[in-house]
């Protein structure tokens, strides 16, 4: 394989994560607080398998997942040049230009993007210039609530103790944001993962499964530490690098047999509901993941199958449909994502274009 085919499998793939992930937030959000049974009422004994286009705009519509994963992608993009301990500060910076998105205040003139006066959000934000996003879409409370305190989370000093999905269903491009190298080690990158999600998630469960998944991206993406690692082996690794990172934390043994759980029902024969009530709803980080581990070692290499299966039942659908398709767009690239999706999918385009700046 050529440098250049490299370098277009790379693309194809953090293309593929961040569209992936969009796709299963929007294929998730419009049953996000419906119940399995009625799922299947509304849509059939498979359940929801097809967008459902918003009715005003024609589009799948995404929700605060994509949202805050485009800022996040934004502010990374942001801190070229700094240094690594500087590079959360500047995502949080992001976050808070999401913030007055969502809060309707200190709307930026088109074409100016400003943060707005009081706001150390930053001033230069072109998604500050999409109208779309100024759409609220079910946000997170926990997100909003430490955006709006005056201070940044981390994890040395907590903002709150909350476990919630809202820190790993936006922490993808942590892991495609580089490749890993002696300068910036993949156990680095895991790191700032969950730096990330800790800026407003500061249970050690809502920011360590971030951890794990911007390693099982960032394999996906740039390759394994053994030539041909497969998806299920980089699971397996990147729980036991979260070890090593996180050796004092005492929840550790509940999240690693979760996801190990995780990993083994996905080769069992039982209905995926019936898999996924055992790991929970995904409303908070370590269900999200141990979902999304699921259902991407059990089609790894179907897509739709994966998406499908990880938006159907009880819980948080959009948030563990995203953290999926990141997933499985990761591992399988743009081109293993059929184009049906993509053809209505909301804001597709600023989605590729800002995947495609993650790869310069």
């Amino acid at each position: 394989m050529t440098t250049k085919d490299i370098t277009e499998q790379t693309r194809d793939r953090i293309r593929g994560c961040l569209i992936g992930g969009a796709v299963g937030d929007a294929l998730g959000y419009p049953v996000e607080f419906l119940s399995y049974s009625q799922i299947i009422h509304s849509f059939g004994e498979k359940g929801i398998t097809e967008y459902v286009l918003d009715v005003q705009e024609g589009k799948a519509v995404i929700s605060d997942d994509t949202q805050m994963t485009l800022f996040t992608a934004e502010g990374l993009l942001n801190s070229a040049g700094k240094k690594k301990e500087e590079i959360p500060y500047e995502v949080y910076r992001s976050y808070l230009n999401w913030y007055q998105t969502q809060r309707g205040r200190r709307k930026p003139e088109m074409g100016k993007g400003k943060a707005g006066a009081g706001n150390p959000g930053r001033d230069n934000s072109r998604l500050m210039e999409i109208p779309e996003l100024y759409v609220c879409r079910a946000p997170g409370n926990t997100c909003l609530s430490a955006l709006s305190s005056g201070r940044m989370g981390d994890m040395e000093e907590s903002i709150n103790m909350s476990k919630g999905c809202g820190g790993i269903m936006r922490a993808a491009p942590a892991a495609i944001y580089r490749k890993p190298d002696e300068t910036f080690t993949r156990k680095e990158i895991d790191l700032l993962g969950a730096r990330l999600a800790a800026i407003t998630h500061g249970h050690p469960l809502g920011y360590i499964p971030a951890a794990v998944l911007v390693h099982i991206v960032n394999i996906g993406v740039y390759g394994g530490s053994q030539p041909g690692m497969g998806l299920a082996d980089a699971v397996k690794e990147a729980v036991e690098t979260a070890r090593e990172l996180f050796p004092e934390i005492g929840f550790m043994p509940k999240l690693a047999a979760l996801v190990d759980r995780a990993a083994k029902l996905a080769g069992n024969e039982k209905e995926d509901i019936e898999n996924i009530r055992e790991l929970g709803e995904g409303w908070v980080a370590e269900e999200t993941l141990a979902i999304a581990v699921y259902c991407s070692i059990r089609y790894c290499d179907n897509f739709s199958k994966g998406v499908a299966a990880a938006v159907n039942h009880s819980g948080d659908s959009d948030s563990t449909g995203a953290v999926t398709g990141n997933i499985l767009g990761a591992w399988l690239g743009l081109e293993g994502i059929e184009e049906k999706w993509l053809r209505d999918l909301e804001l597709r385009e600023l989605i590729l274009t800002m995947a495609d700046s993650l790869c310069t």
